[in-house]
């Protein structure tokens, strides 16, 4: 099933959420570079990117695309001012130093642990795994966000994963396109529900073991063009 742009950007709003005014922050690949767009105006958060820039902003309009600027995954970025650019061996020295505040990476797999799998499904080529084992154990914090299911319907928040890790033990926080998870020492904390999905859905398309505590946010369907965008907190079924 392929995601609307809609759900996508109702993913990267709520990543948003997690972001501080003053953290130095890392996007990953596909859904997390959508991000950049859901800070508000008033915060200096300053995006960090592989490739070597420090300080990038929201995607540029259409047409206004700056050929030789582009984030680490060749896509067109705007900067902000007191943006810095440098050599990807310093971009992975911020990032092995414990510089980067939060990183907000796309997923394949995640397990009960926080385990992550997110660089290659066996049998397909890849360039290589990049930067994604570096941020998943040196980031202060990460987030993954990712569908809840496969393009089979099979869920991708497992006991164990199935496919080679990025790292272990890494993952803090899943946002999918049905839920928001926390990881704790007591297990995965289901916090959040994506409407028009329920509890009884995330629990019956996650593999993982929830937890379940008595009220959960409900976050309004991005159809809903007047919604509460905070959503509403409901007491959990039996």
């Amino acid at each position: 099933m392929v995601m609307g742009i809609d759900i996508r950007n109702r993913m990267a709003k709520r990543a948003a959420e997690e972001i501080a005014d003053g953290m130095v922050v890392n996007l990953g690949i596909g859904i997390p570079s959508l991000v950049a767009n859901h800070i508000p105006t008033s915060f200096n958060v300053m995006f960090h990117a592989e490739n070597g820039i420090l300080g990038m902003d929201k995607s540029p309009q259409k047409g206004l695309e700056d050929p030789l600027l582009c984030n680490a995954a060749g896509l067109p970025v705007t900067i902000k001012p007191g943006a810095s650019f440098f050599d990807s061996a310093t971009a992975f020295g911020m990032i092995r130093s414990g510089y980067i505040d939060m990183t907000i990476l796309g997923g394949l797999e995640v397990s009960e642990q926080g385990d992550l799998a997110n660089w290659i499904v066996p049998g397909k080529r890849v360039p290589g795994i990049g930067g994604a084992m570096e941020l998943a154990k040196k980031a202060k914090k990460v987030i993954v966000v990712m569908n809840h299911t496969s393009k089979k319907g099979e869920p991708k928040i497992l006991k164990e994963c199935r496919f080679p890790l990025t790292a272990k033990a890494c993952v803090d926080m899943i946002i999918t396109d049905m839920a928001v998870i926390h990881r704790t020492e007591q297990g995965l904390i289901l916090s959040e529900v994506m409407a028009p999905h329920t509890v009884e859905d995330v629990i019956q398309l996650t593999e993982a073991p929830l937890l379940v505590p008595d009220s959960i946010r409900i976050v309004k369907d991005c159809r809903e063009e007047n919604g509460d965008e905070q959503g509403n907190r409901v007491k959990k079924t039996n």
